[in-house]
């Protein structure tokens, strides 16, 4: 099994900036790429950043050029550096795994974004 502990949401101004950051424990052997999602009320979660274990990256055109997703293998760790917050940016967001091992998904607890002013 895989365990995903996010931190680093808040509330925070527009045009500011907050890093999240998700380790990973438990049976990670299986795990290639790593993902950050979000969901608001009443919306699919959706995706916003992935990073493969060779450091490829790739993001939807709705945070390209703010966000930043990168990783340490070491620390099996995944962060999302998010700069310029707009307000739509507000959500719940979440760090995501799939394992092959396992042929499962695992996704972390949710950490809550809001931009505001």
């Amino acid at each position: 099994q895989v365990r995903l502990v996010e931190s680093g949401g808040g509330l925070v101004q527009p045009g500011g900036s907050l890093r999240l950051s998700c380790a990973a424990s438990g049976s990670i052997f299986g795990i290639n790429a790593m993902d950050w999602y979000r969901q608001t009320p009443g919306k699919e979660r959706e995706s916003v950043a992935r990073i493969t274990r060779g450091g490829t990256t790739s993001y939807p055109d709705s945070v390209k050029g703010r966000f930043t997703i990168s990783r340490d293998n070491a620390k099996n760790t995944v962060y999302l550096q998010m700069n310029s917050l707009k307000p739509e940016d507000t959500a719940v967001y979440y760090c995501h795994v799939y394992s092959a091992a396992y042929n499962s998904d695992y996704w972390g607890q949710g950490t809550q974004v809001t931009v505001s002013s």
